[in-house]
């Protein structure tokens, strides 16, 4: 800017105007512009050359005024951007973007629709011209009608008028009357009334010549050239005269009346100009009273060095017989250099020009050297390279180092801090564009679709920068994470100035707005504050307060001293970089590493004696050696050049004020200005977020930033002088002022600026939609539609929460019944407004709070109604810190209570935080914080009357404790608090408040007859207490804390509630599976062992019998840890019977896992009786039987007694007092385990009684070669003869297994039972055959074979019943007469290696036997050879046996049988069968028998003889 250009104001963004989404339609491509390819008209008579540049515009139409911006962008030059936007609406959220078939040139007009009157649905008309030279006009409706469609209505395209046949345009005007004025390259100018006229009227087109009798044809005549190439045109109206003033390219300007298309002025412009230069644009003002019209023209030097200037001059006019004009030949000139111009507003008194770097205002008709007419606005260009460190007097590598010295005992820390410091600046409001950031991820492969991107909220964009930030470098590495924020950052501020380049001005002169139309958004200018017109002064340094119209001091010496403070302030600003406050904000507002007054003395530090020797080493990692040995004999100097310096400015500062104490007196007076104004206005309106909300916000937060970094300049300043006060002999009574008078003034500065900017900075907090009645609760039943859209808006970036607080009340820009309140605020009202709304943050709606504290709950309890409970935990945090610094805590106590609301809002906020998702330690540390703030407002004095006057939903219901005890009031108070823990499903805290609660009974209760007043309480201290102590076991029981949840229950007085929450809590260890803790004796049952059995009894009977853990085994183990072994032994046995009684019901798969549990259960009653004496070894009858009906609906029966039994059942009992013993059930243990087996082997079979086998179980056994399992059953069931009986059956059985040729429809031999064992039903066919596979249990899978098998079992089992060899031998010959008999049951006949002494004689199982069995089966061939062995042995007998052979009756051989087999074997021959081998066998047994038989004589004289001797 000039060098002596001073500071006026700023530029404001409207927040959101960076986040319009747009409404696509095409133009159908019309048939003027189709004849391009059909004519013969030459291609060079395109308007002008492609855009170079974004070209922008804003038309007000109508009252109040609706704002139209329209846009063209050099990217898409045939795409047209139309914004509708008004000051009593936000800005809106969608536009319309229409897309030609050719490029536009940059013209577009937009006016209220006065051609078609009739169409009230198109209030709007659009005129535009392409580059070819095809003319448009348009019809438009409110831009929020529009739906989202791919053609422009066609019915809403009036005219599209090729004008390329009348010669190159140059330039183009419209009037609101639909005259469509053109101007060509050789300096003619044509009209035509476009939408009035039909195109082939006679008046459609009128050529403005300096000869009016040539007729208005256009191009059909050779003319010379008179005048050069129209450069510009501009329709003025003035008075009631509409006029056309061209400007051509040979310096001519002329003036035409539209009326009457007559020229009234033409004239040559007398301007400088050089070689080069050329008069580029026009712009005309409106006129003045005094006849006065202000022109500007633009002159563009081309040759060497680009510049550009302004040259502005005025025409008087005279409206009188005719139109009489006369330039003025003073002539001012505005220099613009080299930057150039991108707008220029024009108006009566005012020009406004716009450039890359600021906007300059400059008031027209002074003179030429007074330039203290000329100012200029700053562009958020440079606050946006402010925040994001890309200014070179902000870097953010002093950041780095400021933070590496501030944090050295942290140096952990230093990377969060880092981090959000940049992602605070990153996404605060008036930095945060949607199209730059999504640019930037672009750069870094980031990529989202439109509705996803629009969804992020801030949170998730944090999340999402964050982690981009982490991958580009290393997480831990401070100067990794930091070199990735500085790539970052300087990325996204090249995207911000590229996608939010300006492109055009508003100014409306009536409302004193001023307007700046950006590429992707839009903004006002305001005027500065007292204290920026001060700081900034001119460009060169501190002006004047005097000069600046700030009256600050009546004595002119305060003023310089003020002046010279000033510098100092600076200086020590400047030195530090605006880093340092950065990092003192983020101590202010975050989560803390180290507190603020840590903070401030190592900057203090940092001024003193530079950086850490920590910084030392990081410069050398970074730079390298010499590099950072030189940056740091360059730091060393830099500080004692500063310290010297301020010593010596201090010291004529000193010298000036001539005392301390009067520089003190000035900085007093200075603070003053920076303290936020009181001011008291009615706030009653309704509520009305619109444009001049959104102004109104992010102006707040640009002076709030202002404020705060002045205040904290001004406590480095004298927190430096009382650090020097020796060395510029600053006395012990100045050093007490400054630190208990002026610093504590400035720390409330701070925190109340600093509390301003929180609320206009940081994003509000999504709202969590938690269940149906929140999703009820935000359908806004009623409310306004305004109020419903910012909802949708909370959680993101361009949603501060400064909007959430004027959702209550509204703000005007100005005085309401003026006019322009309607309209875009004037630049000093943007100012008037945000001290309003900072006045009613600060102190309240009547501005009369004495301190922040008071005013600071309603802001609470604001953002508490719209969730905020981030936002309410950092203002109420802030505040008190802030309070805590003051010690005023204690008299906040006695005053009016507001501390105790304080810690009351921050419970009940810290509270819904922890609800909102939070886990851990972070959830704990909540809940934590909550109840301390609940436990330090209940001890507040007065507290009860003070938390009365909050609101319902931030405080307790509305009862009158004014007349009770402070005991009474707390309890009601614990029991509120405990209610709001439980309803938020925290029960920590409420089990704390519950136990708070019970102290408080005894007091309570017994004070309540000393006070006259209404007594809250109607029930007795046992009813109290008990309700409490149910309370603490619920919640304990929640938290699982279930020794905890039982002493609750056995300290409870009241019996009923005790039973109730002692069947509550055995209902929960069930459903937890710590039924244990019940079990194993780890809680003293003291009187309540009955009632716990009682319970476990009812549940165990109404429960479903597959529920695990199954209630049945645990009263087995509770009686068992009891030491009642019956008692045990019966509730399994229980178990066991519902599991066979309701096994019916269920699905057969799950038999044998019954059956495995029925067997578990009959083996623990087993050894629970064997516990007990054999005389009681034995339980009750069963008391209570389930039809199997009521299993359907196990959780549902009602206790019932035995004569209220169903007689349903499958099983009945013997009788009401019989008992079952422990026979009963080892019989029963038997029969479910040959159950269990033949389950595995998928063979059905019930178990319908104990005292009786089944007829069919051992057959089923057998089939299922469950060899063990039937022997078992035999053993068990049957004694004696039924034994013998049994297992002759069996063996038979298996012998038939062994036999190939086995006959499968009936045993042979004489029981009629053999009859029946084979099951020859289809149906048992099945059940007995369906698998093969016999399992893990048949003898087959161990590899041992039918044969073996038949072996084993007919050894083990002989001994009970000697014959089973023979019933085995007859099996098979009579199956099988062909068998031949295995050797091993031959040798149990000849019984094994046993001399052969005695002859056939033995055991049941003799070799006799066997000898008669072979006879009777027709073995002949087998018996002779027996009969043959055991001659012969009898024969060859060792002498030694000799005498015994020779003894009476010691030798037996069956006679009888050998005389059948003699018999038999005559037969045979007689028949002829098989002579020659019954022949042979019969000379064998002849031979044999003589010898024998004389054998026999000899032995038997011998024994005759030695009868006789």
């Amino acid at each position: 800017m000039g060098s002596r250009w001073t500071m006026a104001g700023m530029e404001v963004p409207i927040i959101g105007s960076d986040s319009v989404r747009w409404i696509e339609l095409s133009l159908p491509r019309c048939s003027a512009s189709a004849r391009d390819t059909d004519t013969d008209i030459d291609t060079d008579t395109a308007t002008r050359s492609p855009l170079i540049h974004d070209f922008a515009s804003c038309s007000a139409i109508g009252d109040p005024p609706t704002y139209l911006i329209w846009r063209i962008h050099k990217s898409h030059p045939n795409a047209l951007e139309l914004v509708e936007l008004s000051a009593s609406k936000e800005f809106p959220r969608t536009g319309l973007r229409i897309t030609f078939s050719d490029a536009l040139s940059p013209f577009a007009f937009l006016c209220k629709n006065e051609v078609d009157m009739n169409c009230k649905n198109h209030p709007y008309l659009l005129y535009a011209l392409t580059e070819s030279g095809v003319a448009y006009l348009l019809r438009i409706r409110s831009i929020s009608s529009y739906s989202p469609s791919s053609v422009f209505p066609t019915d809403d395209l009036l005219i599209a008028f090729d004008m390329r046949a009348y010669g190159p345009i140059t330039s183009a005007a419209v009037t609101a009357s639909g005259c469509f004025v053109v101007g060509r390259n050789d300096g003619s100018v044509g009209c035509f009334q476009l939408g009035t006229l039909d195109p082939t009227a006679p008046a459609f087109v009128h050529e403005l010549r300096d000869d009016s009798g040539i007729g208005r044809l256009w191009g059909f005549m050779s003319r010379g050239r008179v005048v050069g190439a129209v450069q510009d045109m501009v329709i003025s109206e003035i008075q009631g005269k509409r006029l056309l003033f061209v400007l051509h390219s040979d310096g001519i300007l002329r003036v035409w009346d539209l009326s009457c298309y007559s020229k009234v002025f033409s004239h040559t412009m007398n301007v400088p100009t050089v070689a080069g230069a050329a008069l580029v644009r026009l712009w005309v003002g409106a006129a003045r009273d005094s006849s006065i019209i202000p022109l500007a023209v633009l002159c563009r030097h081309t040759l060497e060095i680009s510049s550009e200037t302004i040259y502005l001059c005025s025409l008087q006019y005279s409206m009188r017989d005719r139109i009489a004009l006369l330039l003025d030949p003073c002539i001012q000139s505005i220099p613009l250099g080299e930057v150039g111009c991108i707008d220029v507003k024009l108006t009566s008194d005012k020009i406004w020009i716009l450039k890359d770097n600021g906007l300059v205002l400059r008031t027209l008709y002074g003179t030429e050297v007074d330039m203290e007419d000329t100012c200029y606005y700053a562009l958020q260009e440079e606050f946006v390279a402010d925040q994001l460190f890309q200014s070179p007097e902000n870097s953010s590598d002093e950041l780095l180092l400021i933070a590496h010295s501030i944090f050295s005992s942290a140096k952990d820390h230093i990377v969060p801090v880092v981090s959000s410091i940049f992602l605070r600046r990153l996404l605060q409001p008036g930095v945060h564009h949607s199209i730059a950031l999504r640019s930037t991820f672009l750069d870094y492969n980031r990529h989202w679709t439109d509705s996803d991107f629009q969804t992020l909220t801030s949170d998730g964009l944090k999340k999402e920068i964050l982690s981009l930030i982490e991958h580009e470098g290393v997480a831990e590495n401070l100067m990794s994470i930091h070199s990735s924020w500085k790539n970052f950052c300087t990325r996204y501020f090249d995207h911000w100035c590229k996608c939010n380049a300006p492109c055009g001005l508003l100014v409306e002169s009536s409302a004193g707005a001023v307007g700046l139309i950006r590429k992707n958004s839009f903004s006002l200018f305001r005027s500065l504050v007292d204290i920026e017109r001060l700081i900034y002064g001119s460009s060169e340094g501190f002006g004047e307060p005097v000069s600046l119209g700030l009256d600050l001091f009546d004595d002119d010496l305060e003023h310089e001293v003020l002046v010279d403070l000033l510098r100092c302030v600076t200086s020590i600003s400047q030195y530090l970089g605006k880093t340092a406050s950065s990092i003192f904000y983020e101590s202010l507002v975050s989560t803390p590493v180290i507190s603020s007054e840590e903070v401030l003395p190592c900057i203090l530090k940092f001024l003193e004696t530079g950086y850490s020797s920590s910084v030392a080493t990081l410069k050398l990692s970074e730079l390298g050696t010499n590099v950072a040995w030189e940056k740091k004999l360059m730091d060393h100097k830099n500080l004692r050049k500063f310290s010297v310096d301020m010593l010596l400015s201090l010291h004529a500062l000193c010298r000036k004020a001539v005392t301390w104490s009067k520089v003190l007196s000035v900085i007093e007076g200075y603070l003053k200005f920076l303290v936020p104004q009181k001011i008291a206005q009615n706030l009653d309106a309704e509520p009305l977020l619109d444009i001049n909300a959104s102004i109104l916000v992010q102006a707040t937060a640009q002076v709030a930033k202002m404020m705060f970094e002045s205040a904290l300049d001004i406590l480095l300043f004298l927190s430096y002088l009382v650090n020097n006060s020796g060395q510029i002999n600053l006395s012990p009574d100045d050093v007490c002022k400054i630190q208990l008078e002026l610093v504590p003034m400035i720390q409330e500065i701070i925190s109340e600026w600093l509390i301003v900017h929180f609320f206009a900075t940081t994003p509000s907090e999504s709202a969590v939609i938690e269940d149906f009645s929140s999703q009820l609760s935000l359908l806004q039943i009623d409310s306004s539609s305004g109020k419903r859209s910012w909802n949708e808006k909370l959680g993101k970036c361009d949603f501060p929460l400064a909007f959430v607080l004027l959702l209550n009340i509204r703000v005007l820009p100005g005085d309401q019944n003026q006019p322009y309140s309607r309209c875009l605020p004037h630049v000093h009202d943007i100012i008037s407004s945000m001290r309003t709304f900072a006045s009613w943050i600060v102190w309240g709606k009547s501005g009369e709070s004495s301190t922040f504290l008071s005013h600071s709950t309603e802001l609470a309890l604001i953002l508490l109604r719209h969730g905020q409970y981030d936002a309410v935990e950092h203002l109420l945090g802030m505040v008190e810190a802030h309070s805590q610094k003051e010690k005023t805590s204690e008299s906040i106590q006695d005053a009016d209570g507001g501390w105790c609301i304080l810690h009351h809002l921050l419970g009940c906020c810290l509270l819904a935080q922890a609800q909102r998702g939070l886990h851990g330690m972070l959830k704990e540390r909540k809940v934590c914080e909550a109840v301390r703030c609940f436990f330090r407002a209940s001890s507040v004095k007065d507290a009860s009357q003070a938390l009365q006057s909050l609101p319902h939903e931030a405080g307790l219901p509305l009862l009158d404790f004014s007349s009770v005890s402070g005991a009474a009031w707390k309890l009601h108070y614990y029991q509120w608090v405990m209610q709001i823990f439980e309803q938020y499903d925290i029960s920590e805290g409420a089990c704390m408040f519950a136990l708070a609660a019970l102290e408080q009974v005894e007091e309570a209760l017994s004070t309540k007859d000393e006070n006259p007043g209404r007594d809250p309480f109607n029930e007795s201290a046992t009813t109290i207490k008990g309700r409490l102590w149910a309370n603490v076991f619920k919640f304990t029981l929640d938290l699982k804390h279930f020794h905890d949840a039982y002493c609750a229950i056995i300290s409870n007085p009241d019996e009923e509630s005790k039973y109730i929450c002692l069947r509550r809590f055995i209902i929960v260890l069930y459903e937890c599976g710590a039924m244990k803790i019940l079990c194993g004796g780890q809680l003293p049952f003291i009187g309540l062992i009955d009632k716990v059995e009682q319970e476990l009894v009812w549940k165990a009977e109404r429960s479903d019998i597959l529920m695990k853990p199954n209630l049945y085994k645990l009263l087995y183990a509770f009686e068992m840890h009891q030491h009642n072994w019956r008692r045990a032994a019966s509730y399994i046995y229980q178990y066991c019977d519902r599991l066979r009684t309701e096994a019916a019901v269920r699905d057969y798969q799950h038999s044998s896992l019954d059956l495995q549990e029925r067997l578990n259960g009959l083996s623990a009653a087993i050894n629970a009786l064997h516990l007990v004496h054999p005389a009681y070894a034995w339980i009750d009858p069963l008391r209570e039987r389930h039809s199997v009906q009521d299993e359907h609906c196990p959780l549902k029966r009602a206790r019932r007694s035995v004569e209220e039994e169903s007689s349903g059942n499958d099983f009945q009992p013997q009788k009401l007092h019989s008992y079952i013993d422990i026979e009963q059930i080892e019989n029963e243990f038997v029969l479910t385990s040959a159950e269990y087996l033949l389950s595995l082997a998928h063979v059905k079979w019930r178990f319908t009684g104990i005292h009786k086998a089944p007829s069919d179980l051992v057959d089923l056994l057998i089939h299922t070669d469950l060899y063990d399992m039937a022997f078992t059953v035999l053993l068990k069931f049957f004694k004696g003869s039924d034994l013998k009986r049994e297992l002759e059956r069996v063996f038979s059985a298996m012998s038939l297994k062994c036999c190939p040729n086995k006959v499968d429809s009936s045993w042979a031999g004489d029981d009629c039972r053999n009859r029946g064992f084979l099951l020859t039903s289809s149906k048992d066919e099945v059940a007995v055959h369906s698998s093969p596979d016999m399992g893990p249990t048949t003898q087959q899978s161990k590899g041992i074979s039918r044969w073996g098998t038949l072996e084993l079992y007919l050894e083990k089992y002989r001994a009970f019943h000697a014959r089973l060899p023979l019933i085995v031998a007859e099996t098979l010959l009579r199956t099988d007469p062909q068998i031949e008999l295995p050797l091993w049951l031959v040798n149990m006949f000849k019984d094994g290696q046993r001399e052969r002494i005695w002859g056939m004689t033995g055991q049941e199982s003799n070799p006799a036997l066997l000898f008669r069995i072979y006879v009777d089966y027709g073995r002949y061939t087998e018996a002779t050879n027996l009969l043959i062995e055991y001659i012969d042995s009898y024969a060859s007998m060792r002498p030694a046996d000799i005498i015994i052979r020779k003894k009476p009756f010691a030798i037996w051989f069956p006679y009888t049988a050998i005389q059948r087999l003699w018999c038999q074997l005559e037969e045979l021959i007689r028949l002829g069968r098989m002579e020659d081998q019954c022949d042979k066998l019969k000379r064998l047994l002849h031979g044999a028998l003589l010898k024998h038989l004389e054998l026999l004589k000899v032995d038997s004289e011998d024994a005759i003889s030695a009868a006789v001797r």
